[in-house]
């Protein structure tokens, strides 16, 4: 049996401020924003920056540093994958069928990729 190819497409972090988190990530490592969802009361703000991480506003969050809301996977068959992901005992989260809770309590958010994108992912060995 061959298995998916996949790779991380996002990591979702909590912060109690989105704005002093983006002014870092931009000032200091010159990383721009990709995209933005504002706060509806139904969800969070949330800012997406280059470099694969999406911040997720928590004004409640005490702490002193983030914490991890989720992982965004990006995989070459989702169907495949949420099959053998409840078969190894992954639960369905309220978000939908490709939101997942691992044993242990990890979030994945599985995303079907497009033709060609795993493959074209980003590639890098560290040798030392």
């Amino acid at each position: 049996m061959s298995l998916p190819r996949a790779y991380v497409e996002h990591v979702a972090i909590r912060v109690p401020d989105v704005d002093r988190h983006v002014d870092f990530f931009r000032e200091v490592l010159g990383l721009a924003n990709r995209d933005e969802q504002p706060a509806d009361g139904t969800r969070p703000r949330q800012v997406w920056v280059l470099g694969s991480v999406q911040l997720i506003e928590d004004p409640n969050f005490v702490g002193p540093e983030g914490r991890l809301a989720h992982l965004g996977i990006m995989v070459d068959d989702y169907e495949g994958v949420l099959t053998r992901a409840a078969a190894w005992g992954a639960k369905a989260l309220p978000a939908g069928p490709n939101w997942l809770e691992l044993p242990g309590g990890l979030n994945v958010e599985i995303l079907q990729a497009s033709a060609g994108a795993v493959e074209a992912a980003p590639k890098t060995r560290y040798d030392r």
